[in-house]
C-alpha cells in the first residue's frame, strides 16, 4: 500500500490531521473523497454525548441504514454498533459512522441533522434518494418506488 496509483492511509492520516481533507472513506482499497453521508456538526455533538453516556459506547460509532417498513415503504435505522467489513466509513467531528453496502445505494449524499428544539426536534436525515417522505420524516420512498427486502 502507498505505491504508485494506490492510496497510501498515512498521506490520508496526515492530510486529515493538518485540515487538508475532512472525511476520507477508504472503501475495498480505493480512496473517496465523498462520504455517502454527512453529520452536521450539530449530530455529531449529540452522538457524542449519547456515546460517552452509554457505558457500552466504548469504540462504537453510529451505525445508519434503511429497511423495510414505515408508512412510505422503507425506513431508517439509527444504532451504535462497531465496524463490520465491507462497511462504508467516514468520521465527521470525531464521530464514526458506518453504513453497509445495501443502504448505501438509499442513502448516498444523505445529510444527518440534529435540533434540540421543544417542537420537531431530534435528529433528522435529508435523503436527496427520497422521491416522498412520510410527515415523521422516518420513512421514505425512492422514485422507482423499489422495495426493501432482506
Amino acid at each position: 500500500m502507498g505505491g504508485r496509483g494506490e492510496p497510501s492511509v498515512f498521506r490520508l492520516d496526515r492530510l486529515r490531521k493538518v485540515g487538508l481533507i475532512s472525511v476520507v472513506q477508504i472503501t475495498n482499497g480505493a480512496a473517496e473523497a465523498q462520504p455517502v453521508v454527512t453529520l452536521t456538526e450539530c449530530a455529531a455533538h449529540e452522538i457524542a454525548a449519547r456515546l460517552a453516556a452509554d457505558p457500552q459506547g466504548e469504540g462504537k460509532g453510529l451505525r445508519l441504514y434503511v429497511e423495510q417498513g414505515g408508512c412510505s415503504g422503507m425506513q431508517y435505522g439509527m444504532v451504535f454498533d462497531e465496524k463490520r467489513p465491507d462497511d462504508f466509513e467516514a468520521a465527521f467531528f470525531g464521530v464514526s459512522v458506518w453504513v453497509d453496502a445495501f443502504s448505501a445505494k438509499y442513502l448516498r449524499g444523505s445529510l444527518v441533522d440534529f435540533s434540540d428544539a421543544l417542537t420537531g426536534g431530534g435528529f433528522k436525515i435529508t435523503n436527496p434518494q427520497a422521491a416522498h417522505s412520510c410527515g415523521c420524516g422516518k420513512s421514505f420512498e425512492t422514485a422507482s418506488a423499489e422495495k426493501v427486502s432482506g
